[in-house]
């Protein structure tokens, strides 16, 4: 009786979040999953959307008897994504925004993996081009997440990997955190993993839009932007000191790489030395800074040196907004 109703299991939980997304991007969404080569018990599109100002149900007639439809009062992706774990039933979790969508013939790569040898976890690229991209029919793996880590500069994107349920545990997204989730979830699901598969084939469309998060400018959302990211830093990096040595060394490049990009982003969203300042001491109580002399990328490598000192500092203050907003 248990071998039956595993069967009946769907093998993938699409966990689709919307908010005044347009109804068109929607559907471009929904169609790249429908074109999947998974059947309908195979597949299942969970569709959580946030409190949006009007309910997209209405106008997705065609889709009803693919999509399982949650409405929730506006709260947050967090609280969304939980909730769709929370629904899923599928053996494995493939997030997704409404807004974007995957690309056939490299999700079909992902799925063969998955088919094929059992993964944990299935880490692919994402595009944000379009989905007219090449196809490379390669991975490595498997490896453990640690090794994975330990070795490898993290993608952190949610959207960027297929996922077995069950590697979850416990592990949910931290309501409340609006920039940076994905930057503490995706850390922490992969050291959970024991079959880690990578492919570098383009299976995710990542569109940019000037409305979205990421892209507000007001000086609120800025300073939200980096203190949450300051939170994700902290957090990882107490959790990093309560781990075994291998998943503790893991955890702690990507505490370094991370708190490179919010040194990096301080200096590109404030242009203020003194925001510089304050940030950099509270790093520094928590024994994260100075930055670790580590040859983990080349930027890293050249960033770390020059933000150690207070001469390479004003260099970068003064040099960083130039050279990232020339033609």
């Amino acid at each position: 009786m248990q071998d039956a109703q595993n069967t009946q299991r769907p093998l993938v939980s699409f966990i689709v979040t919307y908010y005044n997304e347009p109804l068109s991007l929607l559907r471009e969404c929904l169609d790249s999953i429908l074109s999947l080569s998974l059947s309908s018990e195979e597949r299942e599109i969970l569709l959580i959307d946030d409190g949006s100002d009007e309910s997209p149900l209405n106008e997705l007639v065609e889709y009803r008897d693919n999509i399982i439809y949650l409405r929730q009062k506006n709260s947050g992706v967090c609280v969304a994504r939980n909730k769709g774990i929370t629904l899923s039933s599928g053996k494995y979790l493939q997030f997704v925004d409404a807004d974007d969508c995957v690309i056939t013939s490299g999700y079909e790569h992902s799925l063969d993996i998955v088919r094929t040898k059992n993964p944990d976890i299935v880490l692919f690229n994402f595009t944000k081009e379009g989905t007219e991209v090449d196809t490379p029919y390669l991975f490595d793996g498997p490896v453990s997440g640690s090794e994975y880590m330990h070795n490898n500069n993290l993608k952190a994107s949610v959207c960027s990997y297929v996922f077995r349920k069950k590697t979850l545990v416990d592990l949910r997204f931290t309501e409340g955190i609006e920039y940076g989730e994905d930057e503490e979830f995706t850390p922490q699901l992969i050291l959970r993993a024991d079959k880690v598969y990578s492919t570098d084939t383009c299976a995710y469309y990542y569109r940019e839009r000037q409305d979205s998060v990421t892209n507000r400018t007001s000086t609120r959302s800025l300073i939200k932007r980096l203190n949450d990211t300051e939170h994700v830093i902290f957090y990882l990096d107490h959790l990093a000191n309560t781990l075994p040595s291998s998943e503790r060394n893991a955890l702690h490049r990507r505490v370094a790489q991370l708190s490179m990009d919010y040194l990096y982003n301080t200096i590109m969203l404030t242009r203020s030395e003194r925001q510089l300042n304050e940030r950099l001491e509270r790093l520094t109580k928590q024994g994260l800074f100075p930055l670790p002399q580590r040859d983990y990328t080349q930027k890293y490598k050249y960033f770390s040196k020059m933000i150690n000192s207070k001469t390479g500092r004003k260099i970068l203050l003064r040099t960083l907004p130039i050279i990232n907003h020339q033609p």
